[in-house]
């Protein structure tokens, strides 16, 4: 290597993802914030409904020692029996509204004035959760007045009372909703985080596990995942993946082995090459000989070795799977097909009855070296299926090769007697290494042909209800350009 070649560039390894907080640390840090939410949902309606409660006991117990005032004779009550029936209560004042007369029914220590008004008679559902955490808020001890409906024929009633022990009460009400919101969030999130980690974390995780180990060894089957029974999404996602596997498996396989195939075939070709130019030498030496049989011959010889040794060069050219383009031209079909039949070694085979029906002067728009291999592969497969049949099977042993025109399109047909295509085959009849029904055969000879084809732009397939086996292969002609076939009728 010189100094100024090119190093081969290292690869450098690929960074792997940075650790960060998993699958399930992300679905409990979501539950738990959740379930918060939804038991502070709950709270905002419970300490309004906590508050409204509260004050409507103080109007029921306003209520009932307005009945024990009212019921003193002459409305005269000591003021010591005053002040406990108000402490008993937890209010400073008790008043009664009946008709158009206001009456105070017991006082004590009354403010100079009153701070908040609640008229319990019209109060809203966003009033009173409002009002509730306005006086949670508050500071002080701020007095209410707290307006309900009386018993008997009175109006309403009124009571007065402190805010301080009501924000106290609510203040504990809270701090017990708040443990039992953490406990109960702390349950549910578990229960969740415990049913989707069985449900779906560890599923992903047995993914996951598949498809970093299949990513390390592509080649390997020990790391295809083995598919559950669920029937929801992540079961399908299971066999789709296992598929996906098993398909790539094969692929590459299929591809070491076309890799190690095609390494092979460059060694041999290479010196196959050589082998076949030195015949060709000597194949022009016997153009020379008189022999009227030589002479009939050599030209034959000479074709075949010209043949195999392009097609040896075109291997190492391309060094690929890929056919050169096709070379395409009006071709004449029976001489191609006497080739073929000659190839074969079937012009003198007894045992194997040659029919060809082309119809006269049929020509194909095609490259004459490719049909001519398209061909000698179809009869060759058909030979060998004929030769593969019991001795003891006495049916005619016979191919036939038909070929005609329809408009622009070329029909030639390859057909046997034998024991036709088997059905598990058929399923890759034109894939390499998939359909050779013989010991040593390496499936090639259908691959070759239909790509071969393909390349012209034409179908081959096996028709099917006929005897032994049919390959039909249709070849269009190439659209014609007016501008060209105008130039050249200029220049005649």
């Amino acid at each position: 290597m010189s100094v100024t070649d090119p190093q081969p560039a290292t690869e450098t390894p690929r960074p792997g993802p940075r650790r960060r907080l998993g699958l399930s640390g992300k679905l409990l840090l979501l539950t738990i914030p959740l379930v918060m939410i939804a038991g502070l949902m709950i709270y905002v309606p419970a300490i309004a409904n906590f508050r409204m409660n509260r004050l409507n006991d103080r109007l029921a117990a306003a209520n009932t020692a307005a009945l024990v005032l009212d019921a003193a004779p002459l409305g005269m009550v000591p003021e010591s029996l005053s002040r406990q029936i108000l402490k008993s209560i937890g209010a400073r004042a008790v008043a009664i509204k009946m008709g158009q007369q206001r009456r105070l029914l017991a006082s004590a220590d009354l403010p100079p004035a009153i701070d908040h008004d609640v008229d319990m008679r019209e109060i809203t559902v966003w009033s009173a959760i409002v009002d509730a955490f306005e006086i949670m808020l508050e500071t002080g001890n701020q007095t209410i007045r707290v307006v309900g409906p009386a018993p008997g024929g009175a109006q309403f009633i009124e009571v007065v009372i402190d805010e301080a022990p009501l924000r106290l009460a609510m203040y504990r009400f809270s701090g017990n909703v708040l443990v039992v919101s953490l406990l109960i969030a702390g349950l549910t999130a578990g229960l969740v985080y415990l049913a989707l980690h069985y449900l779906f974390v560890r599923p992903m995780r047995r993914l996951t596990a598949s498809l970093v180990g299949f990513h390390e060894n592509p080649e390997s089957s020990a790391h295809i995942i083995v598919p559950s029974q669920r029937g929801d999404e992540i079961g399908v996602a299971e066999r789709e993946l296992s598929d996906m596997q098993r398909d790539l498996v094969s692929m590459l396989h299929q591809k070491s082995r076309l890799a190690a195939l095609g390494l092979a075939v460059s060694k041999i070709n290479h010196d196959l090459r050589n082998l076949l130019a030195s015949s060709q030498l000597l194949s022009d030496q016997l153009a020379s000989v008189p022999d009227p049989r030589v002479q009939r011959f050599a030209p034959k010889l000479m074709r075949s070795l010209e043949r195999a040794i392009a097609f040896c060069q075109s291997t190492l050219s391309y060094g690929r799977a890929q056919e050169a383009s096709p070379d395409r031209r009006m071709t004449l079909i029976e001489p191609v097909v006497a080739e073929v039949r000659e190839s074969a070694g079937l012009a003198t085979e007894a045992s194997i009855a040659w029919i060809s029906a082309i119809e006269r002067g049929l020509s194909v728009d095609a490259d004459p070296d490719q049909l001519f291999r398209v061909l000698l592969n179809l009869v060759r497969n058909a030979a060998q299926a004929l030769e593969s049949r019991p001795k003891s099977d006495a049916a005619t042993m016979q191919i036939r090769i038909t070929g005609r025109r329809e408009g622009s399109v070329a029909i030639m047909e390859v057909s046997d007697t034998g024991p036709g295509v088997p059905p598990k085959a058929r399923e890759h009849l034109f894939e390499a290494f998939q359909t050779s029904g013989r010991p040593g055969g390496s499936g090639l000879g259908l691959a070759i042909a239909a790509e071969l084809v393909r390349a012209h732009g034409g179908e081959i397939h096996l028709v099917e209800g006929t005897i032994g086996a049919t390959f039909r292969i249709t070849i269009p002609d190439r659209p014609v350009e007016l501008q060209s076939v105008r130039n050249e009728r200029a220049r005649a």
